[in-house]
């Protein structure tokens, strides 16, 4: 008796890759992948291999800043990071800047305990004289865009929300901050969310006080575009590279509302003549740092020759950092990478002081 062969019938989703999906023997199907980085299952499970360690917020004496974490949001899981100089040297008697940071990783990956964040911005708060805050936003696709600009908001609603119940034992370090001197910072990713955050809160300044925006400081910040600028075209990037247009086009994919492509103007604001750029005018300053090898060079410097054009004056000011990658700062020992992180550090450190 023959038996009857049964059709295999399978659904596939919107705008599915067939060359993406991979078979595996727990008979999951693998959707996206950065290798070493993340896997994303179409069950909508999600494997992030622990590539980075992560650390407690315990830092060497020697280096004279305190560290501690605190809880923003305990029902979204949003924490922060903080990053408190022990002894306080400036000009504004006993108060320090504050820097709101966000991390790197596509908006897929990185955590504020991850071991680089927590050694570079120690050091940072340590020379540059800042209090910081190292904000842990929520991840996608789990939480795709705008999640983590919502986080960033939220943020600095606590801490307003903070200054206005009064310091305690618990919220002490609000002390040592000049609130007239608050900056919004990042790097990849995270400088994408900073400056995404500063144009959400842009027409709340009033809502805000005491908490003044200063500046931004968006370090490699992370765009794109449908359409390739030289630099993510022909840049030749190590095997191990921090970012790479295939590895740029996941994280977009993953992070981008469905549905939406690179020219969406949380990923390509430069776009129609950045017309969504026009609110960065309320922006007292804007520090935009640029690598030199990194694939985002070009969509970088076309991001600020936009921001300058649409705000009728030069509100942004551009170093590019010579011979070194995208993240050199957390992610490179090398001799070259950390002369260039003391440079970066000082230009952080005179922007936020001037």
């Amino acid at each position: 008796m023959r038996r009857r062969r049964m059709a295999t019938i399978t659904t596939f989703e919107p705008n599915f890759n067939l060359q993406k999906l991979k078979e595996y023997p727990q008979h999951r199907v693998l959707l996206e992948e950065i290798e070493g980085l993340i896997k994303v299952y179409k069950d909508g499970h999600v494997e992030r291999p622990q590539i980075v360690p992560n650390v407690t917020s315990k830092l060497p004496l020697e280096l004279g800043v305190t560290s501690s974490d605190v809880v923003i949001d305990k029902y979204t899981n949003i924490w922060a990071r903080l990053y408190v100089p022990k002894i306080v040297l400036c000009t504004t008697g006993n108060k320090l800047p504050l820097l709101i940071y966000f991390h790197g990783g596509g908006f897929c990956v990185g955590s504020a305990s991850w071991i680089c964040y927590h050694e570079f911005l120690a050091k940072l708060a340590s020379i540059a004289n800042c209090v910081i805050m190292s904000v842990n936003y929520r991840l996608a696709p789990e939480n795709r865009l705008p999640a983590a600009y919502d986080d960033g908001v939220k943020a600095i609603a606590w801490i307003r929300q903070k200054v206005l119940i009064g310091f305690n034992e618990d919220n002490g370090w609000l002390n040592k901050v000049n609130f007239s001197s608050v900056f919004l910072a990042g790097d990849s990713a995270g400088g994408n969310i900073a400056h995404n955050v500063a144009m959400r809160i842009r027409s709340k300044i009033g809502d805000l006080k005491p908490i003044n925006l200063k500046g931004t400081i968006l370090i490699q910040p992370f765009f794109g575009g449908e359409s390739r600028t030289y630099s993510e075209k022909y840049s030749t990037q190590p095997p191990r590279s921090a970012l790479t247009s295939a590895s740029a086009d996941t994280y977009w994919r993953l992070a981008l509302p469905r549905g939406a492509n690179r020219d969406h103007p949380w990923c390509n604001p430069a776009a129609k003549e950045g017309v969504n750029l026009v609110y960065t005018r309320d922006i007292p300053g804007i520090l935009v740092c640029i690598s030199e090898l990194d694939i985002l060079r070009d969509r970088n410097l076309e991001f600020c020759a936009t921001l300058n054009s649409v705000s009728n004056k030069k509100i942004v000011e551009y170093v590019m950092f010579k011979g070194v990658g995208h993240a050199f700062q957390v992610l490179n020992k090398s001799e070259v990478a950390q002369a260039r992180t003391a440079d970066l550090i000082a230009h952080i450190k005179a922007f936020i002081n001037r």
